[in-house]
């Protein structure tokens, strides 16, 4: 834990905070009420860019010191302004449930021959101790042919996760021309069928 972010007691309206540069957020722990508190937009961005999962060492406003991880974050989705964050106190010595991002490398052999990468499933759930928590899960995609797909099995993960995804979820798949085609002639019927009975 290399990051320290120091949250303040909420007060004020929510807007000024916003406007102030101070994110409200919640601090949920299973060991103590929840405390409603503030954070540094500039801090917690910069964090989330680094890795949205990442343990983070937070001082609370009673100076207590304690690691969190970024549970939820709230956003305006028209101007991507950051208007809430939920924290989850963490206990460093208890395994953590959690999601964590699926990153896919190389070019899909698929996409090269016409198909279409489509991807399923960009999270998935593991255990581990927080010390071990990965930034994320990489798969290497670049023998994917058209028609084929990976699944959640298909990871690599390392000997201290373990994954609590069914291993049958679709991760990625390459779906051909012909069955694009497919799935838009009956849409394109119906709505040939619609216009003439009008």
């Amino acid at each position: 834990m290399t990051t320290t972010i120091l949250l303040s007691e909420r007060s004020g309206p929510v807007k000024k905070l916003r406007a102030e540069g101070h994110i409200p957020a919640v601090v949920y722990s299973s060991r103590m009420d929840s405390e409603h508190v503030t954070v540094p937009e500039k801090e917690i961005r910069a964090s989330l860019k680094r890795n949205p999962r990442a343990i983070l060492n937070v001082t609370l406003p009673s100076k207590t010191k304690q690691p969190v991880i970024v549970h939820e974050v709230q956003k305006d989705s028209l101007t991507g302004q950051l208007l809430h964050i939920d924290f989850l106190q963490i206990n460093m010595k208890e395994q953590l449930d959690t999601s964590i991002a699926v990153h896919f490398t190389g070019e899909a052999k698929g996409t090269k021959e016409g198909g279409i990468l489509q991807i399923e499933t960009h999270e998935v759930m593991i255990r581990c101790m927080p010390n071990k928590l990965p930034e994320h899960l990489a798969i290497d995609i670049s023998m994917l042919g058209i028609g084929e797909h990976i699944t959640i099995a298909d990871l690599k993960v390392p000997k201290h996760v373990e994954v609590l995804s069914d291993p049958e979820t679709i991760l990625a798949t390459i779906l051909g021309m012909q069955k694009l085609d497919a799935a838009v002639e009956p849409a394109a019927e119906q709505a040939e069928e619609a216009a003439e009975s009008i």
